[in-house]
Parts: structure tokens; sequence; C-alpha cells
């Protein structure tokens, strides 16, 4: 007997039960029954072997309108929310065991009743092992795609968290040690999840969308480009927010941040260094003195003192530094409210980037963050203020350099501490060159497995995929200029017309996909939308500054690098419509 997975809401007909336990429902649903009726059909449901991806409906669940459902938040949490009438489908591709763990693709598919004949593929985040919520997440926007009726689809990269987990392996990341599970995190489950999702959806409504969406952020953005370099046939615009694209050599620059800002709390003469005292090395008061620093060099260059630097490029170190000399403790003696030449140095070194032995980069540089002062900045490189979570660098960024993005994989012991001492005492030569090795049982090196920092786009270009890339200028974890050298070269391999299919939008202020002091709100996927299905190409996004900013209601025009949003010299300098987007 066919098992049944499905549960219910409200109470289904009982033939429609009977027959579907018992396996003998017809392998697409009636589309004449009810939606019920039809996602109680897709229970147990699984393609044909000759099909690309092979995967088994494990539970499907109906959500009658207005039904409270637990939705993610990007900030982190959960929220009530009442979604649209929909069927909820969990599935996952055959498992298979390696090295003591069970591996399998699971996924979320939610089909609305009410379907706007699209299709969204959401993202994932960090090192994945979440089947994610599939409700849509707009980084940006208020509502989700689900909510706007859209059919979609979220993946666990071929890995799970809470059962691939062994401590002394490298904790929820012991799936480093596989190469085929290493492979399913960088790119390969994405289109086997993809295609399981788009074949549901045609057993579902009897069709398949008309038009096919990615939205993701950071890691999820890294899965969108990798879409878009690896498996460009699928998605007609892919939304690739804050792009990890370069994970593994973002990972060697969080190592080097966490050995400069040490330097700054480290005790001359004194053994060790405790990673529970990083948090120290600025106050929250000194943070604003940096922020101050980097306006009074860089605010006005866009043509506004505003609290914003917007032309980046103006914003050299040379006048940042000028300012920061202003604000050093007197010689008299350190206080808290002035700043230490060693904290200046340990700025200086950061946003450098991580440097070989011969003085070649191994990552890139970092646009001096007037975002700098945000608990989203701190937490990232030396933990929050009041040191109850731990830099994010260390705790994620220390394991993932040693284990998932090496070859051969190095399973460090649990905590902080652990991995700090593994950050200091890397050999940063060493550390790169494992990057970009290879060694059996591996095929591939993490670099091949992970980025997705081609620039041949010319398969998505001759299907006419569109690309929108949107960044924080104070991201923490992924640089903006590694973003903007990107698209530099993409756009001298297109001969100066990259614009025509790829736009990338800084963010002014923006930390890590979201928060900081900046117009952190804007709805990329409407932008999108217009673009790939009425051609009208988006020349500025209109964002507005949230109740957490310095300037609640503040709106902005987003400008496609390389333009900058300008003030044209008239009218209230806190609208948008006052600005222009221009070189």
């Amino acid at each position: 007997m066919t098992r049944c997975f499905v549960r219910y809401k409200q109470r289904p007909p009982a033939a429609a039960v009977l027959l579907a336990c018992l396996g003998v429902i017809a392998t697409a649903p009636s589309f004449g029954a009810s939606f019920e009726q039809r996602c109680l059909a897709m229970a147990d449901k699984a393609p044909p072997s000759s099909t690309s991806s092979t995967f088994r409906v494990r539970q499907a669940i109906y959500h009658a309108e207005g039904e409270p459902q637990e939705i993610r938040l990007e900030q982190g949490g959960t929220h009530m929310a009442k979604l649209p009438a929909h069927c909820e489908l969990i599935a996952e591709t055959p498992a298979r065991q390696a090295d003591g763990q069970r591996y399998a693709i699971r996924f979320r598919l939610r089909l609305p009743s009410d379907w706007n004949n699209r299709f969204l593929f959401q993202g994932g985040g960090g090192s994945n092992g979440d089947i994610g919520d599939a409700t849509g997440k707009l980084y940006g926007a208020d509502d989700t795609a689900i909510e706007r009726h859209y059919a979609v689809l979220s993946q666990d990269s071929g890995h799970d968290n809470a059962s691939n987990n062994d401590p002394l392996r490298g904790g929820q990341m012991v799936f480093a040690s596989d190469p085929a599970a290493r492979s399913d995190y960088g790119h390969a489950s994405l289109k086997r999840s993809a295609d399981a999702g788009l074949w549901l959806v045609r057993q579902y409504y009897g069709q398949k969308p008309r038009y096919n969406y990615f939205v993701g952020c950071s890691k999820g953005g890294q899965e969108g480009m990798a879409f878009a370099q690896r498996y460009p046939e699928i998605f007609d615009g892919i939304i690739a927010s804050a792009p990890g694209f370069a994970l593994p050599k973002a990972a060697l620059a969080e190592a080097w941040d966490t050995r400069a800002f040490s330097r700054v709390i480290q005790t001359p003469g004194a053994a060790g260094f405790d990673v529970s005292r990083l948090h120290t090395a600025f106050n929250g008061v000194q943070l604003k003195l940096v922020r101050e620093a980097i306006l009074d060099a860089c605010d006005a260059d866009d043509g506004l003192r505003d609290g914003m630097v917007a032309d980046l490029d103006r914003c050299t170190d040379r006048k940042v530094l000028a300012q920061l000399r202003g604000k050093i403790c007197p010689a008299s003696g350190a206080t808290a409210d002035c700043l230490s030449p060693t904290q200046i140095d340990a700025l200086v070194e950061s946003m450098r980037g991580p440097l070989g032995s011969a003085g070649q980069a191994l990552y890139n540089r970092w646009f001096w963050p007037s975002g700098i002062d945000s608990p989203a900045w701190r937490v990232w490189k030396i933990g929050s203020e009041d040191g109850q979570v731990p830099p994010l660098n260390v705790v994620l960024g220390g394991q993932a350099l040693a284990s998932v993005f090496s070859t051969p994989p190095v399973m460090l012991p649990p905590g902080p501490q652990a991995l700090a001492d593994y950050q200091i005492g890397l050999d940063f030569d060493s550390a790169a060159a494992k990057v970009q090795a290879v060694a059996a049982p591996f095929r591939h090196s993490a670099w091949e497995d992970i980025s997705a920092r081609s620039t041949d786009l010319t398969r998505f270009k001759a299907r006419h995929g569109r690309l929108m890339v949107p960044h924080g200028e104070s991201d923490p974890v992924f640089s903006l200029a590694d973003t903007l050298d990107w698209f530099d070269q993409l756009n001298r391999r297109e001969h100066g017309r990259a614009g025509e299919f790829a736009r990338v939008f800084p963010v002014p202020g923006m930390c890590h996909c979201s928060g900081g002091p900046a117009t952190t709100e804007f709805d990329s996927l409407a932008a999108m939308v217009d673009w790939v299905e009425h051609g009208r190409a988006p020349d500025r996004l209109e964002a507005s500054a949230g109740p957490g900013t310095p300037w609640p209601g503040r709106t902005r025009p987003l400008c496609p690098y390389p333009e900058v949003a300008r003030y044209r010299g008239n009218g209230d300098p806190e609208k948008a419509e006052n600005f222009a987007c221009a070189l």
C-alpha cells in the first residue's frame, strides 16, 4: 500500500482520501477537481524514471485562504502571516550514505490556488542545510512572493543541519568531507531542485509557468550567479543580491579581519588570544567616530551632504585617513571616545583585504563603510557590542574556510576559540592554495565547486535572461568592490553593453542584505518583472529608509553602476524625485 502523507486543515472528501492512500490516483490530478483534491493527489508523487530529476513527494498539505502560517524574517526570527490558499509539498531525492552520513536534497514547494503563472526559486543562506519556508522572501519588500501568487520553491542544497551534524567533525559542516555533498552545496543541487519543482508545477496546474524567476541574497546570491553561469536555460530573471560568488576567497578575508582586529586587544607580551574579548576592539562611540570621519571625507562627493556616501570611487584611503587621524586619542592617554593608532591601523589592514606574502591580493579591497557603526556591520567583524554574539567571521567563516573551502578539508574542534586560533595562525599563501587544490577523493577544487564569478554569461544573454545585482556599500561579508570589479570585467567582455542584460545596484550604507543607515526598502522583483515581461530596463530603483535609520521615510533612487544618485539642486532633498542617476 502506498503511504499517504497528506494532512488537511479541513476534512477532505472521504473517497479522495481512500484513493490517495491506496495509490490509485492517476499520474496527473484531475483538473476538474478542487484545489484541495489536487493537493491530495500530489502525495507520494514521483516523476517517471526517464526524467532528469528523481525525487518523491513526502508530504502534501493544503492550506486554506487566510490560515496563519509561520514565515521567517530576513533579519532573523519568524512572524505569523495569513497566506493565500495553496498546496504545500515537501519532497526529497533518493537518499545515499557517505562517511556515516545520510544525504538527500530536500525541497519545499508552495502552489497557490490563485496562481499568477510564474515560478520563483528562493535562494538559501550561509552553509544552507535548511529546507527553507518557500514563501519567497523579497529583500527590501514588505511582502513575499507567495503573497503575490507565485509558485515558490526552496531547498536545502543536499544536507540537513539537524541530521548531518557532528560536533567533532565540523558540526553542521560535516558535509564538507564528502565530494558529492560539497558539489551539491556549491551548485549541483540547484538544477535538480529547479527541474523537480517545474515538473510538479506542470503536474499540479496542467501547464508550465510563463516565466521563471530566482531571488536570493548572500549564498542565495551565489546560487543565482551559478544558475546564470552553469544552468542559464532555467530562469528568465535572476536577482542575485550581495552575491557570495567568491565565497572561498571571501573566507580568507574573514580570517584576515580576525587577525587584524585581534591586534587591537592584544596585550604586549601576553600569550594567546581570547576571542571572547574581540568585541572590545571598538566600542559603539568609537565606531560612530569612524563613521563621522568617513562622512566628513566623502559625504559631499555626490553633490549633497546628507549622511550617505554614493560616489564611492572618490572616497579614497587618503581622504578618510586624514579625517581619522584627527580623532586620535591625546598623548596623555587613551579614552573611550577617541581612536588609538592601533585601531586605525587595524581598519586600514581590514579595508585593504587579504594579501599573500608577495603582496598579491587574495580577495579584494573594501570601500570605507558608511554603515560601520551599525550592529549589522560589527556583528560580523568583531561580534555584538555586549559580547553575547561572537563574531560571525569567526564562527561561520573560520569553520567554512577550514572545511568547505579547503582541499583536503580540515575539521576543527568546536567553539569560537578554536576557530579564531585557526584564523590567527593561518598561513595565507597555503590557505589560498588549498582553495584551488585538488586531492583525492575530491575531483574538483573548492573554487571549482563553489565559486560563481565567471563573466561568461553568453548562454544566459542569448536566451534573453536578465540579471540584477543589488549590493550594500557597507556589506561586511562580501566586498562591493569585488562585485563592481566583476561587472567591469563583464562589461569589457561585452564591449561596453553588459547593461543590456545585467545591472549592479550599489546601496549606500546598507550592510549584508539589509540593515545599516540606508534606503534598504525597494521592490527589485517588480522591477525585474517589468524588465523581463515588458522590456523596460530598470534605470533606477525607488528605495526608502525604514524606521531604524536616521531618516525614516527618506527616499532615494538606487542607480545602476557606474551611475550615482546626484541631487538636482532644487526640491526636497528627502525625496527621490529630486535626484538623478548620473556619472
